[in-house]
């Protein structure tokens, strides 16, 4: 085989190893963008005396850490509609050694969503410090994963 058939398949090889997900669930930002972002929140979280506010921030932070891999790892398909359609599912999918947190994030983000609405004391100073930390440390993570720093 030439070289020049060579290279196609392993384009091809690249492209199918990439999982496919709804285009529509790709981030708009590029991964520079994003973990920009996400650092930009952790800096904003610290700052927050609001239990609450911090503890959201914290959480969009990951979030952007999250979608910076989805955007280097995933594949948009259009006119695909797949049922996992939130960022911790995708992320599991397109970094299966990122399932621990993904799976981590996921649960703490019905409280997020709780207080980002205002209800007080739904999380505790602990809880919103605690989650900064473990967001901080996830940003981290996947800063070194993708190889941006």
């Amino acid at each position: 085989m030439t070289a020049e058939a060579v290279e196609p398949l392993r384009q091809r090889s690249f492209q199918e190893e990439q999982p496919a997900i709804p285009a529509q669930s790709m981030p708009n930002r590029s991964p520079l963008e994003l973990l920009i972002m996400a650092r930009q929140g952790l800096s904003q979280a610290a700052e927050e005396p609001r239990e609450g506010q911090r503890y959201a921030t914290a959480h969009l932070a990951a979030l952007r850490a999250a979608a910076a891999v989805l955007a280097i790892r995933a594949r948009p398909v259009t006119g695909q509609r797949n049922q996992v359609t939130n960022v911790w599912g995708l992320l599991i999918r397109v970094a299966p050694e990122l399932r621990e947190w993904a799976e981590f994030f996921a649960v703490t983000a019905r409280k997020r969503t709780v207080a980002e609405s205002g209800v007080p004391q739904v999380v505790t100073a602990r809880e919103a410090d605690d989650l900064l930390r473990d967001a901080d440390h996830f940003v981290t993570v996947v800063t070194e994963l993708i190889g941006l720093r």
